[in-house]
């Protein structure tokens, strides 16, 4: 597989293969049931869902205990990612390939990005924005970190990997159909639910 940028291989790598055993468990499984009961509580309707940049499908198997019946399908780069995701989702539901090179060819209820558009290049962006506002027939699920102005931040040791801006204002600015319909924050220190400083938002795709 080739990639446009960096941040893909990077991901696709060793890297990405390491990131999975630091992120799954019962704990994580918590602490998202919490996070996506919270930032979907506004959300009617979401019985089809796409994740870009799923991993092992934490972030599904909350959504799926929320939602039972919700089809699912996810975007994975990393090839060991992918294939545990294949024993959350159905295997064909799964697309391993880069999120630059995923082709939309449906609509779903929900679209979902958690944690990814901050390791994405931001040259690459706009790109990514368009993707998920073509994925999205109702529902899109945002949550990053947040900052107001673009800002690169050092990522466990390394340069040009993580990046914060305003991700939610640039998608409704980019795509005018987008309306704002919740937001909030998730913090890692919370007693009970940690997330990792996440700021979520919640938005609705009209006409």
């Amino acid at each position: 597989m080739t990639f446009k940028t960096e941040q893909e291989a990077f991901w696709a790598g060793d890297f990405g293969t390491e990131y999975i055993d630091r992120n799954k468990g019962d704990a994580l499984l918590a602490s998202n049931l919490d996070f996506f009961a919270k930032a979907l509580r506004q959300a009617r309707g979401v019985g089809s869902c796409i994740e870009f940049g799923a991993n092992i499908g934490m972030n599904l198997r909350a959504l799926k205990l929320l939602h039972p019946l919700q089809e699912q399908f996810g975007i994975e780069i990393n090839a060991e990612a992918a294939r545990q995701l294949g024993e959350i989702v159905p295997p064909g539901n799964v697309f391993q390939e880069s999120i630059l090179e995923h082709e939309p060819k449906r609509n779903f209820d929900l679209v979902l990005i958690k944690g990814v558009l901050i390791h994405i290049n931001p040259d690459a962006l706009p790109l990514v924005y368009d993707k998920l506002h073509q994925a999205t027939g109702k529902y899109m699920l945002v949550a990053e970190y947040y900052n107001p102005a673009p800002v690169a931040i050092n990522y466990r040791g390394h340069t040009e990997r993580l990046f914060k801006r305003d991700f939610c204002g640039e998608l409704m600015d980019r795509h005018k159909n987008l309306t704002l319909v919740d937001y909030g924050f998730a913090y890692r220190r919370d007693p009970n639910f940690p997330q990792d400083d996440i700021t979520w938002f919640l938005m609705e795709k009209r006409g």
